[in-house]
């Protein structure tokens, strides 16, 4: 997989989400078999998802880390029976060198690292050896503290500075510029809830995370601020589709590049109307 052999800027790529975890945030424990593995990435891909990203432990606020065995025990087999069954590019959703390398050595194309290639020293390396797309995204701290009282100053400077420190590292590590993609990290530690959306400032500047000269990824499906922004004060994490389209539609308007998301077919139906539009400015 190249990035290059995109038509980046001209259609939004669309990253369908598979989580083969049993305490996601929205869909753990939903797919935990072989066979429903195989049957959503088929229908992901058929629904026009130009890339399927498979995670294996849980980034939900308050998540605790698993280990490296645990993580390839649940991911290996559905990679090995996906790549061979799949014809779309196939994304690691990891930040552990173990788990990139087993499955960049079983049909991988790219690697979600949430930590920014901070969570494994050995990951920058992988990378490196073989030559594929990284998203290096935003977080503060990790997945089990996140959510415990984030604070900023300036919430886009400070996002913007540390993927510019991230990325250059990545390439002092060696690995290509054309294969460094950023994600500012909408819900990873981020105020939402409290009178401060930092995720909507986020979707509101998406172009300034452009200047790094990277394309920018944005994963908003589904995420908390959606229901909490909501007039419904009881939105549940599997009724938040409409406000997920709406992120989805702002972030490609923003100059995103590349959107994550649960609900494949409902978001390429309205990337069609806007990528349709851009086509004629």
């Amino acid at each position: 997989m190249k990035l290059l052999d995109y038509d980046l800027g001209k259609r939004t790529l669309v990253v369908g989400i598979l989580n083969v975890t049993p305490d996601s945030f929205s869909d753990g424990g939903k797919i935990n078999n072989l066979d429903k593995a195989l049957k959503h990435a088929k229908k992901m891909a058929d629904e026009g998802a130009d890339i399927i990203d498979i995670g294996g432990e849980s980034t939900r606020p308050g998540a605790k880390k698993i280990t490296a065995e645990e993580e390839i025990k649940r991911v290996l087999p559905v990679f090995k029976k996906i790549v061979k069954e799949v014809n779309v590019p196939i994304s690691i959703d990891t930040y552990k060198s173990e788990v990139a390398k087993k499955c960049l050595e079983n049909g991988a194309s790219m690697i979600n690292d949430i930590t920014g290639l901070r969570g494994d020293e050995k990951l920058a390396d992988v990378v490196k050896e073989y030559n594929v797309p990284i998203c290096i995204m935003h977080m503060k701290g990790m997945p089990s503290d996140m959510q415990k009282d984030p604070y900023y100053e300036d919430v886009i400077k400070e996002i913007k500075d540390f993927l510019k420190k991230q990325s250059n590292y990545a390439i002092k590590k060696r690995i290509k510029k054309e294969n460094i993609i950023v994600d500012p990290g909408i819900g990873f530690g981020k105020r939402t809830g409290s009178g401060i959306e930092d995720n909507c400032t986020i979707l509101a500047n998406i172009r300034e995370f452009k200047k790094l000269g990277y394309p920018v990824l944005i994963g908003a499906s589904r995420k908390t601020f959606i229901g909490n922004i909501s007039n419904e004060k009881n939105l549940s994490k599997y009724d938040r589709l409409e406000g997920s389209i709406a992120a989805a539609v702002i972030s490609s308007l923003n100059g995103a590049d590349i959107v994550r998301v649960h609900d494949v077919k409902e978001t390429m139906h309205a990337l069609d109307v806007l990528n349709c539009m851009k086509k004629s400015i």
